[in-house]
């Protein structure tokens, strides 16, 4: 039986590397991490997604929790097949036989090896038709921004792996970067941060709960603190130390500046008309990242455009892909090979 077998309409999917989205009849029916765990022992997936996810740092030698997206690119096909599959069971109703068209939203910087790869193990999950759009194109429709137009539409998306920058125009993109540096790298930074300057070694999920708690991209009005817990190096015992909000944009100060400094070269790269648009109608700030408290006003002191932050960053590409699944000319014009 079809893994779509409870799907009464189309699909479409967010393959991000911190997060999968899915969205189908009108709504989105999962949002989990893209995480999934192996059973080395038994060659088999334990866990997927949240699961997979509240195992890390906690597993036994036997179970490997991994990312199959990094950086941008598909790292583990065969880990992609799986959680898709995991994921569409679990939102499967069991409803009649249908085999929908399918629309994935995916990184710009995978290859055409690794688009066949993903369409070919959606088709192997019975979906009538598979569709692969950028994932910047797709953060500019779900943005709401009129991509068709013959005028200058700019989107930042800072996601997992990437910080994608696009400026698009008739539907095509007529200037796209993907920079490999964005929210993971912003943790890093924050795990760097607390080895060197309080001696305590962090897991990537503290980190990211500092980063979206505390982190900053430019001071704020009022002053934010938290207790980190974690493994003093030296003595090799748990602690908890106070950090504030100055130290956490101390840390994630060189990522941020590598971010803006791409949005300004960006600029500079488009044609004058198409700046002039952007200069006129802002900035879209969509993906986990675009969440960093005063990014946005960041990017708006750096380079005087107004900078508007999306009204769901988060789910933007998908609400993008779900809005192709009813579009089917736009659908067609914006599809990539």
């Amino acid at each position: 039986m079809s893994l779509f077998s409870g799907f009464a309409s189309d699909v479409a999917v967010d393959l991000g590397t911190a997060n999968t989205c899915i969205f189908t009849r009108g709504a989105i029916v999962l949002d989990e991490p893209s995480i999934v765990a192996f059973n080395t022992q038994r060659g088999c997936v334990e866990a997927v997604g949240t699961e997979a996810r509240d195992m890390l740092g906690r597993t036994p030698p036997n179970i490997t929790p991994i990312r199959p997206m990094k950086g941008g690119v598909i790292a583990d096909f065969e880990a992609v097949e799986k959680m898709l599959a995991h994921f569409i069971k679990k939102v499967n109703r069991g409803r009649a036989l249908v085999r929908p068209r399918l629309v994935i939203g995916v990184p710009p910087e995978i290859t055409p090896v690794e688009r066949r790869a993903v369409k070919e193990g959606a088709v192997r999950l019975k979906a009538s038709e598979v569709h692969l759009v950028d994932e910047p194109m797709a953060a500019a429709i779900g943005a709401g921004l009129p991509v068709t137009d013959p005028t200058g539409n700019m989107v930042i998306d800072i996601g997992g792996g990437t910080t994608d920058i696009a400026i698009i125009s008739m539907a095509g993109v007529v200037y796209g970067r993907s920079l490999r540096v964005a929210g993971d790298d912003l943790d890093a930074a924050i795990i760097q941060y607390m080895k060197k300057k309080h001696n305590l070694l962090i897991g990537e999920r503290t980190a990211e709960q500092i980063k979206f708690e505390i982190g900053s991209a430019a001071p704020l009005e009022a002053p934010l603190s938290m207790d980190v817990k974690g493994r003093h190096l030296s003595e090799g015992v748990p602690r908890t130390v106070r950090i504030t909000d100055s130290e956490i944009r101390e840390a994630l100060c060189e990522p941020v500046r590598v971010i803006v400094k791409a949005v300004r070269e960006a600029l500079e790269r488009v044609p004058p008309e198409l700046c002039g648009d952007i200069f006129d109608r802002g900035v879209v700030l969509t993906g986990g990242g675009a969440l960093i408290r005063n990014l946005d006003r960041r990017l708006r002191d750096e380079t005087g455009l107004p900078v508007l932050l999306a009204e769901n960053p988060l789910a933007t590409v998908v609400l993008g892909a779900g809005k192709l699944l009813t579009d089917r000319a736009l659908l067609k014009r914006v599809a990539v090979e």
